[in-house]
């Protein structure tokens, strides 16, 4: 499950702007803020039935996005790469020193760029 919330909340965070106003509200609240779909219902005035569709619309229409266009999955297997390489060179020992610090920065720095 927690997997599972994680992959929404990057999908979110990559195409939430494709959500309506309100959709991104309610998800925000419920994946963001922990409300449960009766706080939700209440404080937005509709059935936690209309939530939980609501909800499940987002999630369908954020995984379509994601299907169509795949840049959380590029993003996820370019930042897997990225540590792949920065442990090779780490462990490296034919570089002279000064190419491998020069290496291991330029990673550091793209790594804390995608953060």
């Amino acid at each position: 499950m927690l997997e599972k919330t994680n992959k929404l909340i990057m999908l979110f965070d990559f195409y939430g702007e494709l959500l309506t106003p309100r959709q991104k509200e309610i998800f925000k609240l419920y994946y963001y803020e922990d409300f449960s779909l009766g706080e939700i219902s209440e404080l937005e005035g509709i059935s936690r039935q209309a939530v939980y569709d609501l909800l499940q619309r987002c999630e369908e229409l954020l995984q379509d996005y994601e299907s169509r266009l795949g840049f959380v999955d590029r993003f996820t297997f370019q930042r897997k790469s990225l540590k792949k390489i920065k442990e090779i060179l780490t462990r490296e020992t034919h570089l002279d020193n000064n190419t491998r610090e020069k290496c291991l920065k330029l990673l550091d720095e793209l790594l804390r760029s995608e953060a």
